[in-house]
């Protein structure tokens, strides 16, 4: 049992006992107490004040005088207006160590069959462009959302809405057979993601062109948009696909094809993956479907244009278009239909959407429909809303062309990483060296974007993020191969992490072993709270209060053989704690670099 259990329970036995109050353990959350005062843990007694009939001062000092009779951990206390502060007895950290060292997947808690089913959807991209900056933290945070929630207990699948159809398509398909030549991914050395982005640039530049040509001879642009030979080459394309016309359909399948597996070559080096992807092109006649049965339920209405549309007013939003005139699907339809498949496919206690916060009112709108529509968990939809990244130069426009392109970006890292390492003194490189390097530069990515609270927009620096000092990936993955490094040096001496029970540790390692017990709270309340972030910051400050210590205190060279076994043992949970909190994050330590 944690020190946290012992003391939560211990203080539960003393109100009871002071105050007669039934107090549930669970419900009291012992905090690590603020540096500025005396203690280990701070217990608040403000709920007990109203039973006692006494100031809080009171109720605290009685409640300490209670633990200090009663319960062996506790050494002493004072009491701060309504907090109690509680100094454990020293030789509990070092139970509470070994705990720590003995416990498989320290921090995380298993699921079985009856735990909640928790789906996390992310990626979400077009068909007509590589990934780019923006797709890459939205993986990031979905994935790590995903390894968190799994942390918590629950059973997670992690799914992907491909948007393989619509004009935006029909863009690229339409400029690749005007302009391609016959190009493939083979022919042109290009993968075939970047392949069709190419084309889609292409079309708008001569799109743009188009309209210039049109509004010198004296048109509006809207005038001039509605009468582009391309845009209308563009719709009539879209109208064949969805009478699947065999020669549209062929050449959609065959890009498509190409866009796929540039996708999945992304994914890979990312380290990001999917239990289940769904296609846009498969979901939204299902939507269309749901819309006509909530029609005739009287859940939509139909307007004399033959639109379908939900009132939404008793909700304070506005009215909602679901079928335009001519039939066709929205957004919000095909968004329907995707639920609908994913609820045939899975019993889905809780459905996350890791979308920009940008779809918000979206995601309102969603969330009332599906609850409408008989979906169990649409009321409690969560819409894991975050915020755009930029660069320093600022931001990102795909039909210009101007995106900053995942895989450019992992290259430049990768590189990044490569060139601090010679600067370091590193000269030719192996290939154990190299795949350093990428570790290194992908974790440098990786937590760089996720460090940040997601709600916030945030900008990405390449070279801030590099850097083997401060709050950053390399920093902590440079600790993690430090810890590794002293414990091979131990166990070539033949030194052991045993024996260490009877050691009274220092305020120090007092310190790093409270920061190690915080561990399993925290990942609970990122699980809660839905936040990488706080485990980014978690792992950040273990590191550097690890470093601390190992600045301050010798270990290999200890001479006190139960005193350095306690270091070692330290030393070998804060790199396994690193590890799992690294791992949640989709970040890779190194054993050496």
């Amino acid at each position: 049992m944690s020190i946290d259990n012992i003391i939560a329970q211990a203080v539960a036995h003393a109100v009871k006992a002071l105050y007669g109050v039934d107090a549930d353990p669970s419900s009291i959350v012992p905090q690590t107490t603020k540096k500025e005062f005396e203690g280990n843990l701070t217990i608040v007694v403000f709920p007990w004040v109203k039973a006692a009939r006494k100031s809080p001062e009171a109720v605290g000092t009685e409640i300490g005088d209670w633990l200090v009779a009663n319960e062996p951990a506790v050494n002493r206390f004072n009491v701060i207006k309504g907090f109690l502060n509680i100094v454990i007895e020293p030789t509990y950290f070092t139970s509470m160590l070994r705990h720590i060292e003995e416990t498989p997947d320290y921090g995380f808690k298993k699921a079985d069959a009856d735990s909640p089913l928790v789906m996390v959807e992310y990626s979400s991209p077009n068909t007509n462009k590589p990934l780019h900056l923006g797709h890459i933290r939205n993986n990031l945070l979905g994935y790590s959302l995903a390894q968190i929630l799994k942390a918590c207990g629950n059973r997670v699948v992690k799914t992907n809405i491909v948007n393989d159809r619509g004009i935006h398509i029909c863009k690229s398909m339409l400029a690749w057979r005007k302009w391609g030549e016959g190009a493939t991914p083979e022919s042109t050395g290009k993968k075939g993601d970047h392949l069709i982005g190419d084309f889609y640039v292409l079309f708008d530049k001569h799109y743009k062109a188009e309209l210039k040509e049109l509004m010198d001879k004296g048109m509006t642009q809207e005038e001039a948009e509605k009468a582009s030979p391309l845009m209308l080459e563009a719709r009539e394309m879209l109208r064949r696909w969805e009478q699947k016309d065999p020669e549209i359909r062929s050449l959609w399948e065959m890009m498509n094809n190409w866009v796929y597996a540039g996708f999945d070559e992304t994914y890979k080096r990312l380290g990001v993956d999917f239990d289940k992807i769904y296609y846009e092109s498969n979901t939204y006649l299902e939507g269309k479907d749901k819309v006509l049965e909530g029609l005739e339920k009287g859940i939509m209405y139909r307007k004399d244009d033959g639109s379908v549309w939900a009132d939404l007013t008793d909700a304070g939003l506005d009215h909602k278009l679901l079928l335009r005139s001519d039939g066709t699907s929205v957004y919000m339809t095909q968004d329907i239909g995707t639920a609908k498949l994913r609820y045939q496919d899975y019993p889905i206690d809780k459905m996350i959407y890791v979308v920009g916060n940008e779809q918000n009112y979206h995601f309102q709108v969603l969330s009332l429909l599906l609850d409408r529509l008989g979906f169990k968990w649409g009321k409690d939809l969560v819409h894991f809303s975050y915020g755009m990244v930029e660069l320093p130069e600022g931001k990102m426009k795909s039909r210009e062309g101007t995106v900053v392109d995942a895989d450019d970006l992992m290259d430049e890292m990768i590189q990044g990483a490569r060139e601090v390492s010679a600067e370091r003194g590193k000269g030719d490189f192996t290939p154990e060296e190299a795949e350093i390097a990428r570790i290194v530069g992908m974790g440098a990515l990786k937590y760089f974007l996720l460090k940040v609270d997601p709600r916030k927009n945030m900008t990405f620096n390449p070279k801030e993020s590099i850097d083997f000092n401060g709050n950053t990936g390399p920093f902590i993955q440079y600790t993690y191969a430090r810890i590794r490094s002293v414990l091979r040096k131990a166990a070539e001496a033949g030194y052991t992490a045993t024996g260490y029970d009877m050691v009274e540790p220092n305020e120090k390692e007092i310190s790093l072993i409270q920061h190690l017990a915080d561990f399993p709270a925290t990942v609970a309340e990122a699980g809660r709270i839905y936040s990488p972030a706080l485990i980014a910051n978690y792992v950040y400050d273990l590191v550097k209060e690890y470093n601390q210590f190992y600045h301050d205190y010798t270990i290999l060279n200890e001479p006190d053989a139960a005193v350095r076994a306690l270091r070692l043992a330290l030393s070998q949970c804060v790199a396994g704690v690193v590890r799992s909190g690294m791992s949640l994050l989709g970040i890779e330590v190194p054993e050496r670099m």
